[in-house]
Formats: C-alpha cells, sequence, structure tokens
C-alpha cells in the first residue's frame, strides 16, 4: 500500500494549491486530511483494481504540507493498526 509513498521522492518543490476547506494559516488539519484521503484512495483503488495515479495528488499535498516525522509516525501506527483515524 505504501510503495507509491516509497517511490515518489520527496525533494521535488511543489506548492499545493489553496484548499478553501482550510482557508487559516494553521495547514495541521489540511495535512492530516491528505493523508487520510492518500490511504483511503490507495485502498479503494486497488480494491476496484484501478489505477492509483489519481492518489498521488494526496500523497504530494500531505508530503509537501506535513513533518516527515509525524507521516513517518502515522506510517508506523497504520503498520501497527494503531492509526487513530479512518482508512
Amino acid at each position: 500500500m505504501l510503495d507509491v509513498a516509497a517511490q515518489m521522492p520527496h525533494t521535488e518543490k511543489w506548492t499545493p494549491p489553496f484548499d478553501p476547506r482550510f482557508p487559516n494559516q494553521n495547514q495541521t488539519r489540511n495535512c492530516y486530511q491528505n493523508f487520510l484521503d492518500y490511504h483511503r484512495c490507495i485502498k479503494n483503488m486497488s480494491r476496484r483494481g484501478k489505477d492509483l495515479r489519481p492518489c498521488e495528488y494526496y500523497l504530494r499535498v500531505y508530503r509537501s504540507l506535513c513533518p516527515s516525522s509525524w507521516v513517518q509516525r502515522w506510517t508506523e501506527q497504520i503498520k501497527e493498526g494503531t492509526f487513530p483515524g479512518k482508512i
């Protein structure tokens, strides 16, 4: 499930577009929501046997907004089955 994330280099410079759901300066919720959306997208597309490329958008957004320590911790929690979000 995380193979797509491992293949994309984190060195690319990219700024996510404005999301009206998160108008404030604090982008913590935006980061978390895009992390969830990415994993939900991967899960649903894999289950249906469809191409995973549309999920790359969420990957790029959360990699741009989220601190890598958060992503690392959330990924470990997903593997352990202790992640608090609904994927």
